[in-house]
């Protein structure tokens, strides 16, 4: 059996609202293996983005806890938080969150540099041909199409060969040709790499190319 990357323990997030407090995400449970591809599907509203966010340690539960590489994230401030999704974790999200100022290149090269890692630059010309974009390095996101900007996000994403990739609605700014290209993309990088995929999304068809797909409604997995 392959170790479990990603665990979940009776997650809830509870917050408050005019109408007194709200529950978010309530007794979630999840254990998720090493290299495993997991679909989070459900309704608008269901829950499924705060549970990412939990997850990733993007956010902390009201109760219970997450375990990522063998890490207790409750146990950690936001700085150690910070540094295990450095070290383990990649993200893509339905915005590409590219910065303008930089290159593609730059961009891929990032989160390399931050954590002072060698040969950044060369990591990421290879993960940008990867994604069939070596010929757009040195090309700024403004000078991309949105395809392409998310093909850059998934090679950053991908560069420092994370255990978890965090994905939420990753084509959900993408006309449908274009988002079948990405999502191709997505699954390949998957398959070479070995990491473990958690995948937010409304469309059955994608959740149904995991191996494991999670229900949610009204913040509870069904």
């Amino acid at each position: 059996m392959r170790e479990c990357v990603l665990k979940a323990e009776h997650l809830t997030k509870t917050v408050d609202s005019p109408a007194g407090p709200l529950t978010i995400v309530h007794e979630a449970s999840l254990d998720i293996a090493a290299g495993e591809t997991l679909a989070v599907i459900g309704p608008s509203g269901a829950g499924k983005s705060t549970l990412l966010a939990l997850l990733a340690g993007l956010d902390v539960p009201t109760r219970g806890r997450v375990l990522l590489a063998g890490q207790d994230l409750a146990a950690l401030d936001e700085d150690g938080r910070a540094r295990v999704r450095a070290a383990h974790v990649g993200f893509v999200f339905q915005a590409f969150h590219l910065l303008a100022a930089l290159t593609a290149l730059e961009n891929v090269a990032l989160p390399l540099e931050l954590a002072r890692h060698r040969g950044a630059r060369a990591a990421a010309r290879t993960a940008l041909a990867h994604v069939g974009l070596a010929a757009r390095a040195d090309h700024y996101p403004r000078q991309l199409s949105g395809g392409e900007q998310q093909r850059v996000a998934l090679a950053r994403a991908f560069v420092g060969r994370p255990a978890v990739l965090f994905a939420d609605e990753p084509t959900g700014n993408l006309d449908s040709a274009t988002g079948t290209n990405v999502i191709e993309r997505l699954f390949e990088l998957n398959t070479q790499t070995g990491t473990t995929l958690v995948l937010v999304t409304h469309d059955r068809e994608l959740a149904a190319r995991c191996a494991r797909t999670v229900h949610m409604d009204a913040g509870r997995i069904l």
